[in-house]
């Protein structure tokens, strides 16, 4: 009981501290920044940057106006970029301006966002397989469309199905045109 030997029993945690959360680096209305601006944690910005942006999280301001490449985890977008967006997560709300492309895994736009580029999901390679993605969408679709041309009707028990089609389902009809059958 009072042993020196101890056999995972009481084990110490070990003594690293515990990463206090830090407080988000701000950049005020009436700063301009023109570099690049790097950061493990947060950044908001309220003022101007010309220059790329890398970070965890990505507050954007109303009064901000960001001319460069943002890569972060989270960017949530109440001003004004001008640049490719690169982000897991990516809110514009409607005060947003966004003249560029972006890249993300989740996209979020509120109505009356300003928004000129194109949008492309992008999905990281997971092991655990926490990623996923709707392969079947655009095929569940095209089988319906066959259908209906084949005369049997969209079934609406298929849509959104994730399983595998029948063979009747990728049956297509090939009876030559002009004949009366």
């Amino acid at each position: 009981m009072f042993s020196n030997n101890s056999k995972g029993m009481g084990k110490d945690v070990d003594a690293q501290p515990v990463p206090k959360p830090s407080p988000p680096s701000i950049i005020s209305a009436d700063l301009k920044v023109i570099g690049e601006l790097y950061s493990d944690g947060e950044i908001q910005v309220d003022g101007t940057i010309n220059g790329d942006i890398r970070t965890k999280t990505l507050l954007v301001g109303e009064t901000a106006s960001i001319t460069g490449e943002i890569v972060a985890q989270s960017v949530f977008v109440h001003g004004s970029i001008n640049g490719q967006i690169k982000a897991r997560d990516v809110n514009l709300a409607k005060t947003a301006h966004v003249v560029g492309d972006i890249r993300h895994e989740n996209l979020s736009i509120e109505t009356g966002a300003f928004l000129e580029g194109q949008c492309k999901r992008i999905v990281e390679n997971q092991a655990d397989g926490d990623a996923k993605v709707n392969v079947f969408e655009s095929d569940d679709a095209n089988r319906r469309l066959a259908k209906i041309k084949e005369g049997g009707g969209g079934d609406a028990g298929t849509k959104g199905s994730a399983s595998k089609p029948a063979a009747s389902d990728l049956t297509v009809s090939s009876k030559p045109s002009g004949s009366a059958a």
